[in-house]
């Protein structure tokens, strides 16, 4: 139990260190990963509520698991694609 909460002392300080570092400030990057949380967990609930529908739908069909993997190659993609960091306009 003390090896796992010195673990996570150890992860929080590390991740903490390791935003301070990139460029733009702790406050705009914890804003950062507060949006691709956000994000995430939606994902997430539609991967739920879509694979729970097709588990219903087609208990035993293979077609169903195909159309689960799909699913979760479409909406990794859409992680991907909407959880990049917003680009500000300097000049």
């Amino acid at each position: 139990m003390r090896g796992f909460l010195i673990g996570l002392f150890v992860l929080f300080f590390g991740v903490v260190s390791a935003l301070s570092l990139r460029p733009g400030g702790l406050r705009n990057q914890l804003r950062n990963v507060a949006r691709r949380f956000r994000l995430a967990l939606i994902l997430a609930g539609i991967y739920l509520a879509c694979s729970t529908a097709l588990r219903i739908a087609f208990p035993s069909s293979a077609g169903a698991e195909v159309a689960m993997v799909a699913l979760a190659a479409v909406l990794g993609g859409t992680f991907l694609v909407m959880g990049q960091e917003r680009q500000l306009d300097r000049r």
